[in-house]
Protein backbone atom coordinates (compact mmCIF):
# COMPACT_ATOMS: atom_id res chain seq x y z
CA UNK A 1 0.00 0.00 0.00
CA UNK A 2 2.77 2.42 0.96
CA UNK A 3 4.65 1.59 -2.22
CA UNK A 4 1.58 2.33 -4.35
CA UNK A 5 1.10 5.64 -2.60
CA UNK A 6 4.73 6.55 -3.16
CA UNK A 7 4.62 5.57 -6.84
CA UNK A 8 1.44 7.57 -7.38
CA UNK A 9 2.90 10.61 -5.66
CA UNK A 10 6.08 10.42 -7.72
CA UNK A 11 4.09 10.07 -10.93
CA UNK A 12 2.04 13.15 -10.08
CA UNK A 13 5.24 15.02 -9.24
CA UNK A 14 6.72 14.03 -12.58
CA UNK A 15 3.65 15.27 -14.46
CA UNK A 16 3.69 18.57 -12.55
CA UNK A 17 7.40 19.19 -13.21
CA UNK A 18 7.12 18.41 -16.92
CA UNK A 19 3.98 20.55 -17.25
CA UNK A 20 5.77 23.43 -15.53
CA UNK A 21 8.76 23.12 -17.86
CA UNK A 22 6.55 23.25 -20.94
CA UNK A 23 4.30 26.00 -19.55
CA UNK A 24 7.28 28.37 -19.39
CA UNK A 25 7.69 27.99 -23.14
CA UNK A 26 3.96 27.74 -23.91
CA UNK A 27 3.75 30.90 -26.00
CA UNK A 28 6.89 30.00 -27.94
CA UNK A 29 5.55 26.50 -28.64
CA UNK A 30 2.28 27.88 -30.05
CA UNK A 31 4.10 30.42 -32.20
CA UNK A 32 6.50 27.79 -33.48
CA UNK A 33 3.68 25.37 -34.25
CA UNK A 34 1.97 28.06 -36.30
CA UNK A 35 5.06 28.91 -38.38
CA UNK A 36 7.20 25.76 -38.43
CA UNK A 37 7.57 23.81 -41.64
CA UNK A 38 8.66 20.47 -40.17
CA UNK A 39 8.97 18.54 -36.95
CA UNK A 40 12.69 19.36 -36.90
CA UNK A 41 11.86 23.08 -36.92
CA UNK A 42 9.62 22.55 -33.91
CA UNK A 43 12.35 20.68 -32.03
CA UNK A 44 14.96 23.34 -32.81
CA UNK A 45 12.71 26.21 -31.78
CA UNK A 46 11.72 24.53 -28.50
CA UNK A 47 15.11 23.25 -27.45
CA UNK A 48 14.86 24.85 -23.99
CA UNK A 49 11.49 23.25 -23.30
CA UNK A 50 12.80 19.84 -24.38
CA UNK A 51 15.85 20.16 -22.12
CA UNK A 52 13.53 21.19 -19.30
CA UNK A 53 11.47 18.04 -19.81
CA UNK A 54 14.58 15.86 -19.87
CA UNK A 55 15.88 17.54 -16.71
CA UNK A 56 12.51 16.89 -15.07
CA UNK A 57 12.70 13.22 -16.02
CA UNK A 58 16.20 13.04 -14.61
CA UNK A 59 15.12 14.73 -11.39
CA UNK A 60 12.20 12.38 -10.90
CA UNK A 61 14.44 9.39 -11.60
CA UNK A 62 16.83 10.60 -8.91
CA UNK A 63 13.96 10.98 -6.42
CA UNK A 64 12.71 7.49 -7.27
CA UNK A 65 16.23 6.12 -6.83
CA UNK A 66 16.59 7.66 -3.37
CA UNK A 67 13.14 6.38 -2.39
CA UNK A 68 13.97 2.84 -3.53
CA UNK A 69 17.24 2.92 -1.63
CA UNK A 70 15.44 3.94 1.55
CA UNK A 71 12.87 1.20 1.01
CA UNK A 72 15.67 -1.31 0.51
CA UNK A 73 17.33 -0.20 3.75
CA UNK A 74 14.04 -0.64 5.56
CA UNK A 75 13.61 -4.12 4.08
CA UNK A 76 17.10 -5.17 5.19
CA UNK A 77 16.51 -3.77 8.68
CA UNK A 78 13.27 -5.73 9.04
CA UNK A 79 14.96 -8.91 7.81
CA UNK A 80 17.79 -8.49 10.31
CA UNK A 81 15.61 -7.58 13.29
CA UNK A 82 12.51 -9.73 12.77
CA UNK A 83 13.50 -12.51 10.40
CA UNK A 84 12.21 -13.67 7.04
CA UNK A 85 8.78 -14.74 8.32
CA UNK A 86 7.85 -11.21 9.32
CA UNK A 87 9.32 -9.88 6.08
CA UNK A 88 7.22 -12.34 4.06
CA UNK A 89 4.07 -11.27 5.89
CA UNK A 90 4.90 -7.67 4.99
CA UNK A 91 5.45 -8.65 1.33
CA UNK A 92 9.09 -7.55 1.53
CA UNK A 93 10.55 -10.67 -0.10
CA UNK A 94 8.15 -10.97 -3.00
CA UNK A 95 9.38 -11.27 -6.58
CA UNK A 96 10.34 -8.16 -8.49
CA UNK A 97 7.59 -6.30 -10.31
CA UNK A 98 7.88 -5.05 -13.87
CA UNK A 99 8.35 -1.54 -12.50
CA UNK A 100 11.26 -2.70 -10.31
CA UNK A 101 12.93 -4.52 -13.20
CA UNK A 102 12.54 -1.47 -15.45
CA UNK A 103 13.94 0.77 -12.75
CA UNK A 104 16.96 -1.46 -12.20
CA UNK A 105 17.75 -1.39 -15.92
CA UNK A 106 17.35 2.39 -15.91
CA UNK A 107 19.66 3.04 -12.95
CA UNK A 108 21.92 -0.04 -12.71
CA UNK A 109 22.09 0.70 -8.99
CA UNK A 110 24.18 -1.65 -6.86
CA UNK A 111 22.05 -3.42 -4.19
CA UNK A 112 22.91 -2.39 -0.67
CA UNK A 113 23.89 -5.91 0.32
CA UNK A 114 26.50 -5.91 -2.48
CA UNK A 115 27.98 -2.51 -1.73
CA UNK A 116 31.10 -4.16 -0.32
CA UNK A 117 31.96 -5.24 -3.87
CA UNK A 118 32.16 -1.64 -5.06
CA UNK A 119 33.60 -0.13 -1.87
CA UNK A 120 36.80 1.89 -2.43
CA UNK A 121 39.65 2.33 0.03
CA UNK A 122 38.94 6.03 0.42
CA UNK A 123 37.86 6.98 3.91
CA UNK A 124 36.89 10.54 4.82
CA UNK A 125 36.03 10.86 8.51
CA UNK A 126 34.36 7.48 8.43
CA UNK A 127 32.58 8.10 5.13
CA UNK A 128 33.43 5.44 2.53
CA UNK A 129 33.25 5.97 -1.23
CA UNK A 130 31.45 3.63 -3.60
CA UNK A 131 32.54 3.01 -7.17
CA UNK A 132 29.03 3.04 -8.66
CA UNK A 133 28.59 3.43 -12.41
CA UNK A 134 26.78 6.42 -13.86
CA UNK A 135 23.03 5.73 -14.20
CA UNK A 136 22.11 4.72 -17.76
CA UNK A 137 19.41 7.41 -17.89
CA UNK A 138 22.07 10.07 -17.21
CA UNK A 139 24.48 8.60 -19.73
CA UNK A 140 21.69 8.39 -22.32
CA UNK A 141 20.74 12.02 -21.79
CA UNK A 142 24.41 13.07 -22.03
CA UNK A 143 24.95 11.34 -25.37
CA UNK A 144 21.52 12.45 -26.55
CA UNK A 145 22.53 16.09 -26.00
CA UNK A 146 25.72 15.52 -27.99
CA UNK A 147 23.76 13.99 -30.89
CA UNK A 148 21.22 16.79 -30.74
CA UNK A 149 24.03 19.36 -30.77
CA UNK A 150 25.49 17.85 -33.94
CA UNK A 151 22.06 17.88 -35.63
CA UNK A 152 21.42 21.43 -34.41
CA UNK A 153 24.74 22.68 -35.77
CA UNK A 154 24.22 20.98 -39.14
CA UNK A 155 20.64 22.22 -39.42
CA UNK A 156 21.40 25.88 -38.72
CA UNK A 157 25.04 26.38 -39.75
CA UNK A 158 25.85 23.74 -42.38
CA UNK A 159 22.65 23.32 -44.41
CA UNK A 160 21.27 26.76 -43.42
CA UNK A 161 17.70 25.50 -43.08
CA UNK A 162 16.76 27.36 -39.91
CA UNK A 163 16.71 31.08 -39.15
CA UNK A 164 19.70 32.56 -37.36
CA UNK A 165 19.23 34.55 -34.16
CA UNK A 166 19.48 37.80 -36.12
CA UNK A 167 16.94 36.62 -38.69
CA UNK A 168 14.57 35.43 -35.97
CA UNK A 169 14.85 38.81 -34.26
CA UNK A 170 14.14 40.67 -37.50
CA UNK A 171 11.11 38.47 -38.17
CA UNK A 172 9.78 38.96 -34.64
CA UNK A 173 10.17 42.73 -34.96
CA UNK A 174 8.34 42.65 -38.30
CA UNK A 175 5.52 40.57 -36.82
CA UNK A 176 5.33 42.84 -33.77
CA UNK A 177 5.11 45.96 -35.94
CA UNK A 178 2.35 44.37 -38.01
CA UNK A 179 0.48 43.48 -34.82
CA UNK A 180 0.85 47.07 -33.54
CA UNK A 181 -0.49 48.47 -36.82
CA UNK A 182 -3.42 46.05 -36.74
CA UNK A 183 -4.19 47.06 -33.16
CA UNK A 184 -3.97 50.78 -33.87
CA UNK A 185 -6.27 50.31 -36.85
CA UNK A 186 -8.97 49.22 -34.38
CA UNK A 187 -8.25 52.13 -32.06
CA UNK A 188 -9.42 55.07 -34.17
CA UNK A 189 -10.40 56.98 -31.04
CA UNK A 190 -6.74 57.45 -30.20
CA UNK A 191 -6.32 60.21 -32.81
CA UNK A 192 -6.19 63.91 -31.96
CA UNK A 193 -5.79 67.17 -33.89
CA UNK A 194 -2.07 66.50 -34.32
CA UNK A 195 -2.19 62.89 -35.50
CA UNK A 196 -5.49 62.85 -37.42
CA UNK A 197 -5.36 61.92 -41.11
CA UNK A 198 -7.90 62.21 -43.87
CA UNK A 199 -9.97 59.09 -44.48
CA UNK A 200 -10.99 58.26 -48.03
CA UNK A 201 -12.56 54.80 -47.91
CA UNK A 202 -16.27 54.66 -48.66
CA UNK A 203 -17.35 53.12 -45.36
CA UNK A 204 -15.65 55.87 -43.31
CA UNK A 205 -17.11 58.64 -45.53
CA UNK A 206 -20.57 57.08 -45.30
CA UNK A 207 -20.31 57.07 -41.51
CA UNK A 208 -19.10 60.67 -41.61
CA UNK A 209 -22.06 61.64 -43.82
CA UNK A 210 -24.49 60.13 -41.32
CA UNK A 211 -22.89 62.07 -38.45
CA UNK A 212 -22.95 65.26 -40.52
CA UNK A 213 -26.66 64.95 -41.40
CA UNK A 214 -27.61 64.30 -37.78
CA UNK A 215 -25.49 67.02 -36.18
CA UNK A 216 -24.15 69.57 -38.69
CA UNK A 217 -26.66 69.93 -41.52
CA UNK A 218 -28.97 72.18 -39.50
CA UNK A 219 -26.34 74.97 -39.57
CA UNK A 220 -24.29 74.14 -42.68
CA UNK A 221 -26.95 72.70 -44.99
CA UNK A 222 -27.55 69.06 -45.95
CA UNK A 223 -25.19 69.40 -48.93
CA UNK A 224 -22.66 71.65 -47.20
CA UNK A 225 -23.96 74.73 -49.04
CA UNK A 226 -24.05 76.76 -45.83
CA UNK A 227 -26.79 78.35 -43.78
CA UNK A 228 -26.28 79.81 -40.36
CA UNK A 229 -22.80 78.38 -40.70
CA UNK A 230 -20.44 78.83 -43.65
CA UNK A 231 -20.30 77.00 -46.96
CA UNK A 232 -18.11 73.85 -47.04
CA UNK A 233 -17.99 73.44 -50.82
CA UNK A 234 -15.77 76.41 -51.75
CA UNK A 235 -12.09 77.02 -51.03
CA UNK A 236 -12.52 79.67 -48.34
CA UNK A 237 -12.12 78.79 -44.69
CA UNK A 238 -12.39 80.79 -41.50
CA UNK A 239 -10.31 78.49 -39.27
CA UNK A 240 -8.18 76.58 -41.79
CA UNK A 241 -9.09 73.92 -44.30
CA UNK A 242 -6.73 71.04 -43.47
CA UNK A 243 -8.06 67.89 -41.83
CA UNK A 244 -6.19 68.89 -38.67
CA UNK A 245 -7.85 72.33 -38.65
CA UNK A 246 -11.33 70.93 -39.27
CA UNK A 247 -10.90 68.23 -36.61
CA UNK A 248 -9.70 70.85 -34.11
CA UNK A 249 -12.67 73.14 -34.81
CA UNK A 250 -15.12 70.25 -34.40
CA UNK A 251 -13.43 69.10 -31.21
CA UNK A 252 -13.11 72.45 -29.42
CA UNK A 253 -15.71 74.52 -31.26
CA UNK A 254 -15.80 78.32 -31.56
CA UNK A 255 -18.04 79.26 -28.61
CA UNK A 256 -17.89 83.00 -29.30
CA UNK A 257 -19.55 82.39 -32.68
CA UNK A 258 -22.06 79.79 -31.57
CA UNK A 259 -20.07 76.73 -32.69
CA UNK A 260 -20.21 74.28 -29.80
CA UNK A 261 -17.49 71.82 -28.80
CA UNK A 262 -18.37 68.29 -29.92
CA UNK A 263 -15.70 66.39 -27.98
CA UNK A 264 -18.20 65.48 -25.25
CA UNK A 265 -20.70 64.09 -27.77
CA UNK A 266 -18.54 62.54 -30.50
CA UNK A 267 -15.66 60.13 -30.19
CA UNK A 268 -12.35 61.04 -31.80
CA UNK A 269 -12.89 58.43 -34.51
CA UNK A 270 -16.29 59.93 -35.36
CA UNK A 271 -14.83 63.46 -35.53
CA UNK A 272 -12.17 62.15 -37.91
CA UNK A 273 -14.85 60.64 -40.15
CA UNK A 274 -17.02 63.74 -40.27
CA UNK A 275 -13.97 65.96 -40.89
CA UNK A 276 -12.99 63.73 -43.80
CA UNK A 277 -16.54 63.87 -45.16
CA UNK A 278 -16.57 67.68 -44.95
CA UNK A 279 -13.34 67.77 -46.99
CA UNK A 280 -14.96 65.52 -49.62
CA UNK A 281 -17.59 68.24 -50.24
CA UNK A 282 -15.01 70.51 -51.90
CA UNK A 283 -16.10 71.51 -55.42
CA UNK A 284 -19.50 69.77 -55.33
CA UNK A 285 -21.37 72.98 -56.32
CA UNK A 286 -24.68 72.47 -54.47
CA UNK A 287 -27.68 74.71 -55.31
CA UNK A 288 -27.91 78.09 -53.58
CA UNK A 289 -24.45 78.08 -51.99
CA UNK A 290 -23.63 80.67 -49.39
CA UNK A 291 -21.07 83.33 -50.32
CA UNK A 292 -17.44 82.51 -49.50
CA UNK A 293 -16.19 83.54 -46.06
CA UNK A 294 -12.75 83.64 -44.53
CA UNK A 295 -9.50 83.22 -46.44
CA UNK A 296 -8.63 81.20 -49.52
CA UNK A 297 -7.04 77.91 -48.48
CA UNK A 298 -4.83 75.82 -50.73
CA UNK A 299 -3.07 72.69 -49.46
CA UNK A 300 0.69 73.23 -49.15
CA UNK A 301 1.50 70.40 -51.57
CA UNK A 302 -0.62 72.07 -54.25
CA UNK A 303 0.30 75.75 -53.84
CA UNK A 304 3.84 75.35 -52.52
CA UNK A 305 3.07 77.94 -49.84
CA UNK A 306 1.86 77.64 -46.28
CA UNK A 307 -1.97 77.74 -46.09
CA UNK A 308 -3.47 81.08 -45.23
CA UNK A 309 -5.06 81.26 -41.83
CA UNK A 310 -7.59 83.60 -40.33
CA UNK A 311 -7.59 84.21 -36.56
CA UNK A 312 -10.53 82.65 -34.76
CA UNK A 313 -11.53 86.01 -33.26
CA UNK A 314 -11.75 87.69 -36.70
CA UNK A 315 -14.54 85.45 -38.08
CA UNK A 316 -17.82 87.15 -38.89
CA UNK A 317 -20.30 84.29 -39.12
CA UNK A 318 -21.42 81.29 -37.13
CA UNK A 319 -19.99 77.98 -38.34
CA UNK A 320 -18.24 74.75 -37.68
CA UNK A 321 -15.24 75.25 -39.92
CA UNK A 322 -14.24 76.87 -43.16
Amino acid sequence: MKRNIIKTSLTLLFVAVVASAFAQEGAAVEAAAATSTSWLDWIMQNFVAILGALAAIGGVSAIVHVNNQLMELNRIRILQEHGIEVAEKMNLVAGESMWQRWYKNLTKATPIEKEADVMLDHNYDGIRELDNILPPWWVGMFYGCIIFGVIYFAYYHVFDNGLSSTEEYAQEVKDANAAVKAFLATQSDMVDENSVTRLEDESALAAGASIYINNCAVCHGPEGQGGVGPNFTDEYWIHGGSVNDIFKTIKYGVPEKGMISWKAQLRAGDMQKVASYIMSMQGTNPPNPKAPEGDLYKPAEESGDAPAESPAESGETLGMNQ
